[in-house]
């Protein structure tokens, strides 16, 4: 069922631009550029520089932060969470990646 809900070929080749990433996700390409500047995201730039697209990962981060955000986190704090979720989980298929080799 899972397999049903997640693509890892569409994952891996889903590029959106700060336009999408701001109406799919309310935030206002203000902020999202803001974001970007503080290193919190990360775009991916056509050749030309001008349009930013953002991948998975980084849509994920920030609907994350967004979620913590309205929960009354700071920027700060919600940031540090999300950072230290994403490694948990980096973590965690790593071990399994290490369990399944052997």
């Amino acid at each position: 069922m899972f397999e049903d809900l997640f693509d890892p070929n569409l994952v891996s080749k889903l590029l959106v631009t700060i336009g999408d990433v701001a109406e799919v996700t309310g935030i206002p390409q203000r902020k999202l550029r803001y974001w970007e500047e503080k290193g919190i995201i990360q775009s991916s730039c056509q050749k030309d520089g001008t349009t930013r697209k953002f991948d998975y990962l980084n849509i994920k981060k920030i609907l994350l932060i967004k979620e913590l955000l309205d929960e009354g986190f700071t920027l700060e704090a919600s940031v540090k969470k999300v950072e230290e979720r994403i490694e948990n989980l980096q973590n965690a298929f790593s071990k399994l990646q290490e369990r399944q080799e052997n």
